[in-house]
């Protein structure tokens, strides 16, 4: 079950640098600007990668639980 609990925080912190990369990617297109339709755009892509990268980590802490509980 350390498989599962090591594939788990794997998954985990891919999510989290995710997130970080969302943060920088919302940050680079509020200062690169633009009219607001492009702004917006670019944001609604952030949002879809934010929305994968909160469900990675959210399934590596599941499999971390799962590992603990099994093993």
């Amino acid at each position: 079950m350390q498989a599962w609990v090591w594939a788990g925080v794997a998954a985990t912190v891919l999510g989290l640098a995710g997130l970080v990369w969302c943060i920088v990617l919302a940050l680079r297109a509020k200062r690169v600007g633009g009219s607001e339709d492009q702004v917006r755009a670019k944001l609604q892509r952030v949002v879809l990668i934010n929305l994968a990268a909160m469900g990675l980590s959210a399934m590596g802490l599941m499999l971390v639980v799962i590992g603990v509980m099994l093993g």
